[in-house]
């Protein structure tokens, strides 16, 4: 358990019970996902009960309660996106990847997530790598993709 650091990220929120949110998006950030020790000290030290923090963390598609990759690699299947080729962006990283939607590679490199909508719907097929959205995709271009990371 990592003590230290939850403590470090507690501090930065001087009204903990507010901040719940931000302090898990900082937790996240911090480990890649919310994981259960840190949590159940958060718990004690913020006296919010774990029902409330795990609430929280089911609801929001920004968290997630196992380990993720290095990078997030989201493929949008919104309708513009589907229209245009979505679908087989999504076969080629799954193909490349060797694993499913909502899956971490075993070197835990990348994660696989689908989406309804990246909000790029002009710039479909689009897919985002970590922070950074990338259009016009194609089966051959997130391969290419995938390869440089």
């Amino acid at each position: 358990m990592e003590k230290e650091k939850i403590d470090h990220i507690i501090s930065k929120f001087p009204e903990t019970k507010g901040n719940l949110i931000g302090i898990l998006h900082e937790i996240q950030n911090e480990f890649r996902y919310l994981p259960e020790e840190e949590l159940r000290y958060l718990s004690r030290e913020i006296e919010v009960p774990m029902t409330q923090i795990y609430s929280i963390a089911n609801f929001y598609n920004r968290f997630s309660l196992t380990p993720t990759g290095e990078h997030e690699l989201c493929v949008c299947l919104g309708t513009a996106c589907h229209v245009k080729g979505g679908q087989n962006v999504l076969n080629q990283v799954k193909k490349d990847l060797k694993i499913n939607e909502e899956e971490t590679t075993e070197d835990m490199k990348f994660t696989l997530k689908v989406v309804r909508c990246l909000g790029a719907c002009s710039l479909a097929p689009a897919v985002m790598m970590d922070d950074e959205t990338h259009s016009n995709m194609t089966p051959d271009l997130v391969k290419e993709l995938i390869k440089s990371f």
